[in-house]
This record gives structure tokens, C-alpha cells and sequence, in this order.
């Protein structure tokens, strides 16, 4: 396969190629110093990877980045940074495409064989969920309309955690924020709970939530969703996020500044 690397600084421009060319998945590897050397490539060449500094003179990387989308729509992108505001968080939160200057070879090839992995068509799913803006879910292209609004918020905040496992108690205080977890709210979460299967199961799409023993979590491989593809590093997902997400929602605010931060929308 072949990848181009695209940063203005010569020695770590030098050190990226070098790297790449080491690792077995890519066949050929050029540089370039300038976002326009990059475009001019890639109107006469096929390229399956690009691997682009963020903060570029000529042009910003995520914009360079829809520029070679638009070239070659396959293409893989990971994005280089030497700042630590736009990455650190990428990695915690476990999105691919991102990695922190200076450049250590196994993370490089472990970045390069996940964006490898993912290329071709996506997987088709029955259900799509979008945070970007307001909340909303749809099954087969219908949007999904759910019989509470507090069992809406918990499938939100659950997709907002990413598959993580929740806690009834975890539950509770997202979703009421000052209240009293006594026996009384303990009956109303049951309520909301019920409530969400119902709807879930009325759509024929109950296999993206789980809860086992009061633990319930979403199965994120079970649904496409804007902000799974913004973590991943996707253009199109990067590109489409206007400083919005899940705007009803006050626990949200946290990914909002995050995903904010890593675009510069502000």
C-alpha cells in the first residue's frame, strides 16, 4: 500500500517517512512539506494512507485532509500533532488517528494497521444514532420516538460512554442531576428503564442495549453513530461537527469541550 506524509518541518517530515517505510503494511512512502505538493500528488496517483501534520502553513490539516478526501474517498487519514491539547484526550478517550509528536514506531504501526483495517465500504446498520446538535435516534431511516424523555436522555448518555459498563447509581445521577437516589427514584429509574427496552423492542432494535445484574451499558459495534466516527478520526464526522452535541443535555458538556477543542471550533 501507499502512504504520503505531510509536514512543513524537514527533520520530523524525514523521521515520519523513514518510519513508515520500515513498517511491513506499506510498499511506497513520499514526503511533502506543503499542503499543495501533497493535492498536486494525489490528482495523479492512488494513495491508501496520508499522514498529515495538523498545523500545516499553507493550509490547516483537518482542511487538507476533506481536500484528499475529496480526491480519493477510500483514503485513510492520521493526524500528527506536536501539541498535546489536540491529542492527549484522543488517546484516552481511544480514537484512532491521532498521535502525539515526537513519533514512537510502535504506536506509529499500530495507528497505521487499525486505519488500514477500516478501509472499504462501512458496515451497514439498521440503526444510526446523531449527538451532533440535538439527540436523535433513527431504526431503518425512521426516527425513533420514545414514550419518556428521561429514557431518551439515559440511551444518550449510555452511547455518550462509549460501551462503557453503568452503574443504576451512575444512571441516576446523570439523569437527575441534584436528586436524592432513595427508594422512591430507585422505582422511577426503573420505570425509565422499562420504558427504554419497550421503545427499543417496539423498533426491533433492542440488540444495542444490554443490562446485566443493573449494570447496563450500549453496544457501540451494534450501531453507526456521528460521534463514534468523530473519534475515529473520520473526515466526513470531523468536518460535519459545528460546536454542537447533545445540546439538551448539561452532563454532555464535558465531550462537547473536548471534541471542540480537538477542532478549534470555539
Amino acid at each position: 500500500m501507499k502512504a504520503i506524509c505531510v509536514d512543513d518541518e524537514p527533520l520530523i517530515l524525514n523521521l515520519t517517512v523513514s518510519l513508515c517505510r520500515e513498517l511491513p503494511e506499506l510498499d511506497e512512502v513520499e514526503g511533502f512539506l506543503t499542503a499543495q505538493d501533497a493535492l498536486g500528488y494525489l490528482e495523479s496517483n492512488t494513495v491508501d494512507l496520508a499522514l498529515l501534520d495538523i498545523d500545516l502553513p499553507d493550509m490547516n490539516g483537518l482542511l487538507l485532509a476533506a481536500r484528499l478526501k475529496e480526491l480519493q474517498p477510500n483514503l485513510s487519514v492520521i493526524f500528527l500533532t506536536g501539541y498535546a491539547q489536540y491529542a492527549v484526550d484522543a488517546f484516552q478517550l481511544h480514537a484512532s488517528g491521532y498521535l502525539l509528536k515526537p513519533i514512537n514506531r510502535e504506536k506509529l504501526s499500530a495507528e497505521v494497521r487499525y486505519a488500514l483495517s477500516r478501509r472499504g465500504a462501512p458496515a451497514q446498520t439498521r440503526v444510526f444514532a446523531r449527538t451532533f446538535g440535538s439527540f436523535e435516534l433513527f431504526a431503518d431511516g425512521e426516527t425513533v420516538s420514545f414514550g419518556r424523555s428521561k429514557s431518551k436522555e439515559l440511551l444518550a448518555y449510555l452511547i455518550d460512554r462509549q460501551g462503557d459498563r453503568i452503574s443504576r447509581a451512575e444512571a441516576f445521577a446523570a439523569l437527575w442531576e441534584n436528586g436524592v437516589y432513595d427508594r422512591s427514584m430507585q422505582k422511577q429509574l426503573d420505570v425509565i428503564i422499562r420504558s427504554l427496552r419497550d421503545t427499543l423492542h417496539q423498533y426491533r432494535i433492542s440488540e444495542i442495549f444490554e443490562i446485566r445484574a443493573g449494570v447496563m451499558r450500549v453496544l457501540p459495534e451494534r450501531f453507526d453513530c456521528d460521534l463514534y466516527r468523530f473519534l475515529d478520526g473520520d473526515i466526513e464526522a470531523v468536518n460535519a461537527y459545528r460546536g454542537e452535541y447533545m445540546n439538551s443535555y448539561p452532563w454532555a458538556s464535558l465531550t462537547e469541550a473536548y471534541m471542540t477543542r480537538r477542532t478549534g471550533k470555539e
